[in-house]
Formats: structure tokens, C-alpha cells, sequence
């Protein structure tokens, strides 16, 4: 199957939305304008029982000097200001690495942690390469004239296929794991989106990652903060309501799975949403803390 852009819409049709990079709504106003999770079966083959590994040593030692670790459950943040020369070389070079892999050959569980490093990955190199921006919304390199942003553009190549973030999110990643936790480990660069791990994910420690970041984002108020008109919850539940079940109720279920006691109590309560918010501010180290 070619390459087709017309269901693959990604964040970049919804950010006209709002001029700032803050989205609130007084009451819980669907936008329906999120990309449907359009398979690209080229990318269903992989090896069920290869036992191939990848590294991802490069990627995690780059998290682990630039990253800065929200205290108390705070948002991370990034020192894009700060990369060396030196750190950006190794970066294009494990992304250099990762289009080399011949990715149909590993198994489902490398397979995962191969394009969410890689949709990571990118998206630090993209804000990298254009800094200072103040929003990745400013990184305006769409391939059309109707879109905007950076979500349509061709940034990698992998077995020989030119691919998109949108492609890795809503043409690969969402379809063939039809998992909604990996909403909790893409980050788009922005305050308001699930943190930026920590480190690198590989297929061991892929389901700790995707539970303690589900946990994470769900107990913090940009995931979903109990007000007295009812729970106001990121816009990723308005975005991607489908891929957690359909309905508000199905949402306030999945948050009960991973609410801590305070939320919980809330929950308790049968709580309607009330609202939706979305902070597009970069997720710059540089700026002061909000969260």
C-alpha cells in the first residue's frame, strides 16, 4: 500500500483552534477534528519470534543530560538551548541508525519502542533544529497549503519509506496496537501533552512505561482536574475520545483504572466533564516553571 495522505490529518488540523497556547472550553464542546487511526498494512509485517534487540543507549543518554525531571510530578522539560554540537551529531546519527533498521524483521515489542523513540526522537531534533520557537506550532513545514505545523512533513526514512509524525502516530503506532496508553508516551513538545519519558523505551520495560505514564498524566490537573462543575480533562480525550472507548463514561472508567486516592475521591462522585484545556507552550527548560 502507498503512501496516502487523506485520512492522515494529524494535530496540525486542530491548531487553529485557538490563538494562544492555552484551550479551554466552558462546557465540553466536541471539536471532531483529530485523525481517524488510519493502518498503513505495509508496516503490519514484523517476525513474531525474532529475538533481535535494538539500542537505544544513544537516545536515552540524550534524555538523561537535557531532560529535566518535573519534581513532585511536575512537566519535563527539555534544555534545547543547551545541546552541544557534539550531542546533535549523536542524535543524527541514532536517528541515522533507526532508518537503517530493517524494523519488519523484530518483533512486535521492539517494533513498538522503535517508532515511539523514533516519533520522540524527531520531535526533540525538529524543535532543536528551528530553536527558539515558543510553541512547535511555529515550526510551520507542512507539505500543503490547507495544513500547518510540522505533523505532515516527511522527516524520516525507514526501509526506504518516507514517513511523517503523523505517519508513526495515526498510520502505524494507533492501528496495530490499538493501545490508548500510547497517548501517555508521544510528546509533541508542549506543556499541556503527557511528559517527554525519561528515558528510552525498549521492549522490557515497555509496559512499565506506558502504565506509569498513564498514572502520571491522568493523577497531574493538565490530565484531569476535578473542579465543582465537573472534571476538566486534556483535549487529547476530546482528540482521540474514540481510542478510549467512545463515550465520556468509557473516559472516567479508564481514569478510575489509574486514579490515586485524591482523584479517586473525586471520581467517587460520578462527575460529568465539564471542560477541556491544552497548553501548546514549549516544553523549554529555559521557561519558567508552570507546572
Amino acid at each position: 500500500m502507498e503512501k496516502s495522505t487523506s485520512s492522515a490529518l494529524g494535530r496540525r488540523t486542530f491548531l487553529g483552534l485557538s490563538a494562544g497556547g492555552f484551550l479551554l472550553a466552558a462546557r465540553p464542546q466536541r471539536v471532531q477534528a483529530a485523525p481517524v487511526a488510519d493502518l498503513w498494512d505495509r508496516w503490519l509485517q514484523h517476525e513474531a519470534e525474532s529475538r533481535y534487540s535494538l539500542d537505544h543507549s544513544a537516545w536515552d543518554a540524550l534524555l538523561k543530560r537535557y531532560l529535566v525531571s518535573g519534581a513532585d510530578g511536575g512537566i519535563n522539560r527539555f534544555r534545547y538551548a543547551e545541546v552541544t554540537a557534539e550531542d546533535r551529531d549523536r542524535l543524527a546519527q541514532y536517528l541515522s541508525a533507526l532508518s537503517t533498521t530493517l524494523i519488519s524483521q523484530y518483533n512486535r515489542d521492539e517494533q513498538f519502542a522503535f517508532w515511539l523513540n523514533l516519533y520522540n526522537a524527531l520531535v526533540v531534533k525538529l524543535v532543536i533544529d528551528h530553536y527558539p520557537v515558543s510553541s512547535i506550532r511555529e515550526i510551520d513545514i507542512a507539505p500543503s497549503l490547507f495544513d500547518s505545523g510540522p505533523w505532515g512533513a516527511d522527516l524520516a526514512s525507514v526501509e526506504e519509506t518516507p514517513l511523517s509524525l503523523d505517519d508513526i502516530e495515526h498510520r502505524i503506532l494507533r492501528p496495530i496496537w490499538k493501545d490508548p496508553r500510547v497517548h501517555y508516551v508521544i510528546n509533541c513538545a508542549a506543556l499541556g501533552c503527557p511528559q517527554l519519558p525519561a528515558m528510552a523505551m525498549t521492549a522490557d520495560n515497555r509496559e512499565a512505561m506506558l502504565e506509569e505514564a498513564a498514572r502520571a498524566f491522568i493523577n497531574h490537573p493538565r490530565g484531569v482536574k476535578p473542579t465543582r462543575s465537573g472534571l476538566v480533562v486534556s483535549r487529547i480525550y476530546d482528540w482521540y475520545v474514540s481510542d478510549f472507548g467512545g463515550y465520556d463514561g468509557a473516559l472516567i472508567a479508564h481514569f478510575r483504572d489509574y486514579a490515586a486516592p485524591p482523584l479517586a475521591a473525586a471520581l467517587a462522585e460520578e462527575p460529568s466533564i465539564s471542560g477541556y484545556d491544552y497548553d501548546w507552550s514549549l516544553n523549554d527548560a529555559r521557561q519558567p516553571a508552570s507546572g
